[in-house]
C-alpha cells in the first residue's frame, strides 16, 4: 500500500467573483477507521455539483477539499469492524457519505434530509484522487455486468434522476418533460422509457446538439427551452442551473402538473426571471413545485439494481479523461460541451 497519492484538490474557498481551479497535489493515503473502507479509485464521475463547489455556489465546511462523488473502485483496506466487504471487492461511493441514522428524517427513510448529512467530495475528501474513504454502510455493491466507467454516472446523475422521477408521481401514459439534457436527464429519459413505455417524453434543451442527442435516445419531441410542447405535460424534471427554465416549465404543465427541480443551485444572476412568475399562468389549477435534495442509499441501490436488470437498455454516454485533466473536464461541463456524462479514469 503506498503512503502517498495524487489528488486534484480545491485549496481554498473560491472568491465570489471567480472560479478556483483544482491543484494537482500529492497527499497522504487516508487510513480507514474501524467501520470504513479504503477504496482505490478506478473512475470518478465529474458532476455539476463539483462545478458548483469549484465556482463557489456550493461552500464546503472546510478547505482544502478533494471533490468527486461518483466513485467506482476496488476495496484496498478494511476497518476491523467491517464484516460485509472484502479486499478486492468492487465498491461504489455516492454523494451521501453519511447520515446520523437516528433523527426523525433518517428513521422515516429520508436520510437525505438528515441535519447531519455529510456529502462525499464536500464534507469529506472525494474521488478526484487515487484513494477515498467511505463508511462501509454507505458503500454500494456494483452489478458485475457494468464496467466502472459505465457505472460512475449512475451513482449520482442516475440515482438523483431516479429520485426525481419518483417525485413526479408519473403514471404510465402521462406526458413527461425534461428541461436541460446533461448527465442526469439523459439517464432519466432512458429510465422513463423502461418504466413508463406509454409515456411520451418531451425534451427542452438550449443547444441543438443536446436536442439531437435526446432525439437519438427516444425523445418524442425536442425543442428549445421555453418552446411550447405539443401538449401540456403531467410532470417536468428541471436539471438546469438557471431560473428562466423553471418559469417556462411551469407554464407548460397541465392542471395538477408537477415540476420537480433536480438541481443543487441556481444562478443568482438569473433571479430576475422570477419576476415574470404569474399566478394564473404558472401556478393556478394546482400546479406544484418540488425540489430534490441529495439522495438516500436506497435511491442508489434501487437504481443500480434497475440498471443491472435493464442493462444495456439503460446505458450512460460517458467521456473519459485522466485525473490530471480534471480542470479541463470542469471547463467542458461549464461550457455545456460534454455529451452525456464526464468521468476521470484514475486506475485500472
Amino acid at each position: 500500500m503506498p503512503s502517498v497519492m495524487r489528488a486534484m484538490r480545491l485549496e481554498r474557498r473560491p472568491a465570489p467573483s471567480h472560479s478556483e481551479i483544482l491543484t494537482n497535489v500529492e497527499m497522504p493515503v487516508p487510513t480507514p477507521r474501524d467501520d470504513e473502507l479504503l477504496v482505490r479509485v478506478a473512475v470518478c464521475g465529474v458532476c455539476r455539483t463539483d462545478l458548483d463547489l469549484v465556482d463557489g455556489r456550493l461552500i464546503a465546511p472546510t478547505y482544502p477539499i478533494v471533490p468527486g462523488h461518483q466513485i467506482v473502485g476496488h476495496v484496498a483496506a478494511i476497518g476491523r469492524d467491517v464484516k460485509d466487504w472484502r479486499e478486492g471487492d468492487v465498491a461504489g461511493v455516492a454523494w451521501i457519505h453519511s447520515a446520523c441514522g437516528v433523527c426523525e428524517w433518517c428513521t422515516h427513510g429520508l436520510e437525505n434530509l438528515c441535519p447531519k448529512f455529510e456529502a462525499t467530495g464536500c464534507h469529506v475528501d472525494g474521488g478526484f484522487a487515487e484513494f477515498a474513504i467511505v463508511p462501509a454502510k454507505f458503500a454500494h455493491a456494483i452489478p458485475s455486468a457494468i464496467a466502472p466507467l459505465d457505472c460512475a454516472p449512475l451513482l449520482c446523475a442516475g440515482a438523483v434522476g431516479w429520485r426525481a422521477l419518483h417525485a413526479t408521481g408519473l403514471r404510465d401514459g402521462d406526458p413527461l418533460g425534461l428541461t436541460g439534457f446533461g448527465a442526469s436527464a439523459h439517464l432519466v429519459l432512458q429510465i422513463a422509457r423502461q418504466r413508463f413505455p406509454r409515456s411520451p417524453v418531451f425534451v427542452f434543451a438550449r443547444n441543438a446538439d443536446d436536442r439531437e442527442f435526446a432525439a437519438s435516445l427516444g425523445a418524442q419531441w425536442v425543442g428549445e427551452i421555453g418552446a411550447e410542447p405539443p401538449e401540456p405535460l403531467a410532470a417536468i424534471i428541471d436539471t438546469t442551473p438557471a431560473w428562466s427554465p423553471v418559469v417556462a416549465a411551469l407554464a407548460a404543465l397541465r392542471p395538477g402538473g408537477r415540476l420537480v427541480i433536480n438541481a443543487i443551485t441556481k444562478d443568482t444572476r438569473d433571479q430576475s426571471a422570477l419576476l415574470r412568475l404569474d399566478y394564473s399562468t404558472h401556478l393556478w389549477k394546482e400546479r406544484t413545485i418540488q425540489s430534490v435534495a441529495n439522495v438516500t442509499r436506497l435511491d442508489v441501490r434501487e437504481f443500480l439494481g434497475a440498471v443491472g436488470a435493464w442493462w444495456p437498455a439503460i446505458r450512460a454516454t460517458v467521456s473519459a479523461m485522466p485525473l490530471a485533466a480534471a480542470n479541463d473536464a470542469l471547463v467542458q461541463l461549464r461550457n455545456g460541451a460534454a455529451r452525456g456524462a464526464l468521468a476521470l479514469e484514475i486506475a485500472s
